[in-house]
């Protein structure tokens, strides 16, 4: 049985079963409280005993998981606390991975792979906007035309407007109303910088899920610093094609010694604000399901309320660090999630969540047999690794060999949807008048109008571009 010490106080060492990894967890506490050690501390753990890690980096301070820490004696102090004897300052092997490809290697999926369910929580779209754009992907499906990245859908969109009595026996009704607050959205997207995450080549999920030549899982480190403050609805939205994607592609692994890999989702009520009911169902059915594909969730978060009360009931793991109680709402907040916990007599656990010290916290983990063992107050263990940000010579340095180097730098733009209509466009051009009197119609053909908007798509992108320019360096935004 392999087990991954979480910490201990008076002679106690709360362990946790790597068997049960699988069974998720979570993380709370208010903000200063010491969450970021307890994830670093569990990530080393699940690393330490051959499990890959994805984790969201938040604040920007646990790339320091890759180099040894430094002696200290106030850690010094905390180890013979929780009495310790194989304690040993260690890296760990880690790959750096960022969106805007500033500080890791990029990640992007294609329009297609995201899907109509959660582009259109991404777009923040209503019912009737949500059906549009499920017709959107029929027709392209239909058609052949791969939507790969942003300017593949916009064409699409405009299409679909200028043939939308024609597509409607087919399709049903096409609101060009609709149409619009689509493309207005994706203006707002682009503007946010999703058009670096939307293309290829597409990350293959299997790069998360490695180990290195000693055995020890591999952790990958998402920079979501700039993400989530400049674009949170799309760090969610990246969060959650995540778990949708591990859960339609990995195997079935039944019951395991350990997880086949463990995730870790900072600043967790992101996933759930505004969410649509029929999302918030699909993240419920995924976090229950995908435990059998043997990958571990871990939620943090300041309150464990902050997590649909359907979803927190799946969690195993519970470590919970201070919270403060100031007003009546607090109060009620803390006994809320002392009910969470399963009582142990020598605690009283509604007193204890706000006396908890920095490092400090309440934890109960799962049994050998599923159940949750009765709560215990202990310190968290410290860290192997350096507490903090590594300098950005190291991080070049990581990057430089890391086995995806070069791999996902150089952006692909294949043949799809946009590039399909332009050529045809381009046809359409090219072709002899005299052909023109041969029409015994004024009206355009579905193919006649295709090609036609697809060239004002092509030109309005290309204008777009140019005042988005000018009236970024006018406003101070961003080219």
């Amino acid at each position: 049985m392999q087990e991954i010490l979480i910490g201990g106080q008076n002679g106690t060492q709360v362990l946790m079963d790597a068997a049960m990894g699988n069974r998720h967890g979570m993380i709370s506490g208010a903000t200063g409280t010491g969450k970021t050690i307890t994830l670093q501390i569990l990530a080393e753990g699940f690393s330490k005993i051959g499990v890959p890690v994805f984790l969201a980096d938040i604040k920007g301070d646990l790339s320091g998981i890759t180099l040894p820490g430094l002696a200290h004696e106030k850690i010094t102090e905390r180890i013979q606390q929780i009495g310790i004897s194989n304690f040993q300052y260690r890296g760990n092997p880690a790959v750096f991975w960022d969106i805007f490809a500033k500080t890791g290697h990029p990640v992007r999926t294609t329009i297609s792979d995201m899907g109509p369910l959660l582009l259109s929580s991404l777009l923040e779209l209503n019912d009737t906007q949500t059906g549009v754009l499920y017709s959107c992907f029929k027709i392209a499906d239909d058609n052949g035309l791969l939507l790969l990245d942003l300017k593949d859908l916009r064409a699409m969109l405009r299409w679909m407007g200028d043939e939308s009595k024609a597509l409607q026996a087919e399709y049903g009704n096409i609101s060009s109303a609709s149409l619009g607050t689509i493309q207005r959205q994706l203006l707002v997207l682009e503007e946010q910088g999703a058009e670096h995450f939307f293309g290829e080549p597409a990350i293959q999920l299997s790069d998360f899920c490695k180990t290195d030549f000693s055995g020890n899982g591999v952790i990958s480190i998402l920079d979501a610093t700039e993400l989530t403050t400049k674009s949170p609805r799309l760090y969610a939205t990246f969060l959650l094609w995540l778990l949708s994607d591990l859960f339609e592609t990995l195997p079935e692994v039944g019951d395991a010694d350990r997880p086949k890999l463990v995730l870790f989702f900072d600043e967790a009520h992101l996933l759930f604000d505004q969410a649509p009911k029929v999302l918030v169902d699909k993240i419920e059915q995924i976090v229950r399901l995908i435990r059998s594909k043997g990958v571990g969730i871990y939620f943090i978060s300041q309150s464990p309320l902050d997590i649909p009360e359907d979803i927190l009931g799946q969690l195993g793991l519970k470590i919970q660090h201070a919270l403060r109680a100031y007003t009546p709402k607090d109060q009620q907040t803390v006994k809320s999630v002392a009910a969470t916990f399963r009582s142990n007599p020598k605690i009283d656990t509604e007193a204890v969540i706000s006396e908890l010290k920095t490092g400090e916290a309440l934890v109960s983990v799962l049994n050998k047999d599923g159940s949750p063992a009765p709560v215990e107050r202990i310190f968290i263990r410290p860290p192997e690794s350096q507490i903090g940000p590594v300098s950005k010579q190291q991080r070049d340095e990581i990057m430089h060999r890391s086995p995806f180097s070069g791999r996902y730098e150089q952006e692909l733009d294949r043949e799809s949807a946009y590039e399909m209509l332009k050529k045809k466009a381009e046809l359409q051009v090219d072709q002899p008048k005299a052909s023109s009197p041969t029409r015994t119609s004024n009206r355009q053909s579905a193919g006649e109008a295709l090609l036609t908007s697809a060239a004002r798509a092509i030109g309005s992108t290309v204008g777009r571009q140019i005042i988005r320019g000018i009236m970024g360096s006018l406003l101070g935004g961003r080219r």
